[in-house]
């Protein structure tokens, strides 16, 4: 225990440091890591007390050809379920950006995002994956299972580039272990739950369905997107820098056969990587978490360096409070346009949405902002009561903050 508190405050010292109860990041950590800084640097600060739960390679996956970016094994982490919660399954896709060139590829694949031989051994399993009450009432007992992402397509890819010795099987990864889980217990459950983070957010989208397909119809199965809802939108220059960033992924990894038809049939394939333009025809009940301000979106779509030559976003993408009339007018058109996504979404009555004003990014994962005693809410009600009140149908729940800067329980994201 001792050592791992060691490893995080060496973490915390090289990436960045504790402003007024949360992590100050370096922006560049996240800008070119893509949602990386969320997933691993930026927990809460008690994550060293978290469980830890030990990595799990897939051996069956090279009969499949399901392989990381460099050709090394998937895995996953598993904790299991009991009693009550013995025959439920959560599983977490893993976010951290894509790659959409063979230069990033390439790099990814020194990396835990693009191999396995760089994951760590143990992951601590903090706010949805907790197996602590007191920190995740709904899913404490139940089987819960990390996948890793190693393939920078959000498990949705399926091609290579021989010349880069590049292998992009995303969607092999994503078949491989949901049977291996499958034959491990999972095929038996009676619930079950397809979470994701970020670039995991829009997999779990992505995969929903398939998912329920899994299982009988007897079977409980919905899915929770957090930080997933990228929007094809305009940056600040006027160009689209996301939208030509996905246009790279879909076409070098191959992601184009396994997009919903419903969509490829009448939209190109990168307009149909967008979740914007898949949520409506997800058949299982789907769940958004979301910030109105996305920070990921923010820094890396809208006013991303590439797009802000000269600086003027500089620092308001690293910090919301330094931001002008006319930049957070910008970004009230952003959330504007986000509501606008979800509009037929809401309509149907097996949906969830909790849409709040704030600017972070990946709100299930950390404890602090899914279940604690001043985490965000809406309405009094924090994320993880929503998402739980949803999944058990104690209540509908459509929850749609006021605009920015109405909602004082944000936990805002700032960026050195």
């Amino acid at each position: 225990m001792r050592k791992l508190l060691w490893v995080w405050v060496a973490v915390v010292s090289v990436f960045g440091k504790w402003v007024n109860g949360f992590l100050e990041l370096n922006e560049t950590e996240l800008f070119y890591t893509g949602a990386e800084a969320y997933g691993y640097f930026n927990e809460s600060k008690s994550s060293y007390d978290a469980l830890m739960v030990g990595f799990t390679l897939i051996q069956g996956a090279g009969a499949r050809g399901a392989v990381c970016l460099d050709g090394t094994f998937p895995g996953y982490h598993l904790h299991r379920g009991y009693g009550s919660g013995a025959n439920s399954w959560l599983i977490q896709l893993e976010g951290g950006g894509w790659c959409n060139s063979i230069r990033n590829c390439v790099y990814r694949k020194t990396t835990r995002r693009g191999s396995s031989r760089y994951m760590e051994k143990q992951l601590a399993f903090t706010g949805i994956l907790s197996n602590k009450p007191e920190e995740n009432p709904d899913f404490f007992n139940w089987n819960r299972v990390k996948v890793r992402y190693c393939d920078g397509a959000s498990f949705s890819g399926d091609s290579e580039n021989k010349a880069a010795q590049l292998q992009f099987r995303g969607q092999r990864i994503w078949l491989a272990a949901m049977e291996d889980l499958m034959s491990k217990g999972m095929r038996y459950a009676k619930q079950g739950l397809l979470s994701g983070c970020s670039a995991g957010g829009l997999a779990s989208i992505l995969h929903c369905d398939e998912f329920r397909n899994l299982f009988p119809r007897t079977t409980r199965v919905k899915c929770l997107s957090d930080g997933g809802l990228f929007l094809d939108t305009v940056d600040v220059s006027g160009g689209r820098t996301l939208r030509n960033m996905y246009n790279g992924v879909v076409n070098l990894q191959g992601v184009q056969s396994n997009l919903p038809r419903i969509c490829t049939d009448h939209l190109d394939p990168t307009s149909c990587f967008f979740p914007q333009n898949i949520i409506g025809n997800v058949k299982t009940p789907l769940f958004l978490v979301n910030a109105a301000y996305d920070v990921w979106q923010i820094q890396s779509s809208l006013a991303p360096p590439s797009a802000d030559p000269h600086g003027y976003w500089s620092e308001c993408r690293k910090n919301n409070a330094k931001c002008s009339a006319y930049q957070i007018q910008f970004l009230q058109k952003f959330r504007n346009q986000m509501l606008r996504a979800v509009r037929g979404f809401s309509m149907s009555r097996q949906n969830g949405l909790f849409i709040n004003s704030c600017f972070a990014h990946c709100q299930t994962e950390r404890q602090d902002t899914w279940f604690a005693d001043n985490s965000p809410v809406i309405g009094n009600k924090a994320i993880a009561i929503a998402v739980g009140d949803w999944y058990f149908d104690r209540s509908g729940v459509k929850s749609i903050d006021c605009a920015y800067p109405c909602d004082k329980s944000c936990h805002n994201l700032v960026f050195k």
